[in-house]
């Protein structure tokens, strides 16, 4: 008898459930390129004001993004959203979202943006790696076990 995975409690879905939109993902493009202020992420990502006010309270209700009110001489309060630890732990996934589009879908001058490594210039790279430090390639490389959370079913 085979035992499969139930899908129903899939870390991947209740991830894209918060953040598989693309309005959602230009946010944190946005808020990772240091882009904190409302006016600011409209101007950049053309977001529909209620698109991106909707947007943004739902990564704030998650914990993605959190509210840090400000205030302009003259102005009346507001808040800037700033990258939470949670939100920040989404930088290689949208790093991978950019990489594939570079080698995929970019005009053929090539990539319109380059990451590098501050301190040193190099090109940023992303690799996988087992705990026991071996480079994994790919998914054959991957075997997909039952997890502490994995419901089981029998087949």
């Amino acid at each position: 008898m085979s035992v499969r995975i139930r899908v129903d409690n899939c870390s991947i879905e209740r991830t894209l459930d918060i953040v598989g939109e693309k309005w959602t993902f230009l946010v944190l493009r946005e808020a990772f390129s240091g882009i904190r202020r409302f006016a600011d992420m409209q101007a950049v990502t053309g977001a529909p004001r209620q698109v991106l006010s909707a947007r943004l309270n739902r990564l704030v209700d998650e914990g993605l993004l959190r509210k840090v009110p400000y205030r302009d001489p003259g102005q009346r309060q507001r808040d800037e959203y700033r990258l939470t630890q949670k939100g920040r732990d989404l930088y290689p996934i949208l790093v991978a979202l950019m990489h594939w589009g570079d080698k995929y879908v970019a005009d053929d001058d090539g990539p319109p943006v380059l990451l590098t490594h501050r301190d040193c210039g190099a090109a940023l790279e992303q690799h996988f790696r087992c705990a026991d430090g071996h480079e994994v390639e790919g998914p054959r490389e991957v075997t997909a076990l039952p997890g502490s959370g994995a419901k089981l079913k029998s087949a």
